[in-house]
């Protein structure tokens, strides 16, 4: 099986690509998108060439101008509130959400913005009680701060 994949580069290519979408269509962050548009990318090449620094180098270059370019405009466009899956935590940003578990002072609690629920502490470091509606400040990795709205 190896030695068919080697012989036939583009099929391994083509592979990485098909593999990365499913786990895209999974994730939905739009970040592994960018190396499957790099492994097609590069399938199409090792079609025509040989060459595995060249297939390689296309893969690199295709999946870096899909991060620096077509993330950032999926982003923009497809997640527009109608997704439930937040894809990038820097939307959450100035939305607003409702306290499921209550947020200690000084502590944490959960907060549930559009069917997900995030870790949240106070920005303010006050309690905030169960059901109060929040808006977010700040996220620390994926740990929200939040204020009363």
């Amino acid at each position: 099986m190896i030695d068919y994949l080697v012989q036939n580069l583009w099929l391994s290519w083509l592979l990485v690509g098909i593999i990365c979408l499913i786990l895209e269509i999974m994730n939905g962050d739009f970040f592994i998108m960018c190396f499957a548009i790099g492994g097609f990318c590069a399938s199409v090449v090792a079609a025509f060439s040989d060459s595995i620094a060249l297939q390689v180098i296309f893969f690199v270059i295709f999946t870096l101008l899909s991060i620096f370019f077509v993330r950032p405009i999926a982003l923009k466009y497809l997640h527009q509130g109608e997704d439930h899956r937040v894809s990038n935590v820097e939307a959450l940003i100035g939305r607003e959400g409702r306290v499921t578990d209550k947020i200690e002072a000084n502590g944490y609690g959960r907060v549930k913005v559009d069917g997900d629920s995030w870790k949240a502490k106070s920005a303010n470091g006050a309690e905030i009680r169960q059901n109060t509606d929040v808006r977010i400040l700040s996220i620390n990795s994926v740990i929200i701060t939040v204020e009363p709205c």
